[in-house]
């Protein structure tokens, strides 16, 4: 495969310490990915310029949000003698597939704002290079007006694989809950399959983080893009 036609990432960051009566009371970094490639230049200028706008209205909207939560939280601790606690927002980026056509990545987004943990949302976006375009999970299953409904109950199979194994780390009434909390733009791609992730709660308590089931390329199932390993 020719390296010419691999997209090049880079890491950029918003961070800063913030602080309220000379006390750091909240702290954030924000990572966004910077892509550098000649053949899809057009395209990738707008994913740059798509991802950095959406660092800068989340430090402009959720950050100030939680800035001023974090204010509020000091004022009562102080007023009785609790402890301290420093809020924190920490977004960060993970690309999963940058082969020839396809680009597909995830962003974890977590704040904590006191109380026992934190929580982290995910999202993700894949996308198709030659065709300056976000994909779709029905993309990768041509022909088959179902693919929901199967994606759905292999999930369902894998949690039952994995209750049997011994892992039940799922809430009990699982099977509606896959159903009720399915999202089908919660996918990125890998080499061996998609993943379809659920957010945490969703499906399974905290201790679960956000679980992940992979649907593998192959006969019956979900269909490898023809561009994705292919030589140009």
């Amino acid at each position: 495969m020719s390296e010419g036609y691999q997209v090049i990432v880079r890491e950029k960051a918003l961070q800063q310490d913030m602080y309220y009566k000379n006390n750091n009371i909240m702290r954030y970094t924000i990572k966004y990915p910077c892509f550098i490639s000649d053949t899809y230049q057009t395209l990738v200028n707008k994913l740059n310029s798509l991802y950095r706008t959406k660092a800068v209205m989340y430090e402009r909207s959720n950050i100030m949000n939680l800035y001023q939560m974090a204010m509020v939280e000091y004022e009562y601790s102080v007023m009785n003698n609790y402890p301290i606690r420093q809020f924190e927002a920490y977004v960060d980026f993970f690309v999963t597939d940058n082969q020839n056509c396809i680009l597909s990545l995830y962003f974890d987004q977590y704040e904590y704002a006191g109380g026992a943990h934190g929580l982290t949302v995910r999202y993700s976006d894949t996308w198709n290079l030659p065709k300056s375009k976000k994909m779709e999970l029905g993309d990768f299953f041509p022909g088959r007006s179902n693919y929901r409904s199967y994606v759905m109950q292999s999930i369902i199979k894998q949690i039952e694989n994995e209750i049997a194994n011994g892992n039940n780390m799922f809430f009990e009434d699982y099977e509606n809950l896959v159903r009720e909390n399915f999202k089908s733009n919660n996918f990125y791609l890998t080499k061996e399959g998609i993943v379809i992730y659920f957010q945490q709660y969703d499906i399974a308590p905290y201790a679960a983080g956000l679980p992940t089931f992979l649907i593998p390329y192959g006969p019956g199932s979900a269909v490898m893009p023809k561009c994705l390993y292919a030589e140009r």
